[in-house]
């Protein structure tokens, strides 16, 4: 099993990700809203502005701080990039 890390230490199984979007539509506002409801929503942001929302097959919606480009790059193997914070 490959995990991704997805920012601030926090790591979810690269297999089980379908998709990777941004959270300013509004469907996925209301998918992340549905998911929290039922109680399928793993916030992984620490507080911060979620950048991506990852969209897994079992149904579970997790939210991140790192820009999708970020984490999708990390999924390719390129790692390299730093993690990304609001305080500039």
């Amino acid at each position: 099993m490959q995990l991704l890390n997805i920012g601030y230490g926090n790591l979810v199984s690269a297999e089980r990700i379908i998709a990777i979007v941004s959270p300013d539509s509004a469907p996925i506002k209301r998918m992340v809203q549905e998911s929290r409801e039922r109680g399928a929503l793993i916030d992984a942001t620490y507080g911060r502005r979620t950048r991506a929302v990852l969209l897994t097959d079992t149904d579970h919606v997790v939210l991140s701080a790192l820009t999708p480009e970020t984490i999708s790059g990390r999924l390719e193997g390129r790692g390299g990039e730093k993690e990304e914070t609001d305080e500039g």
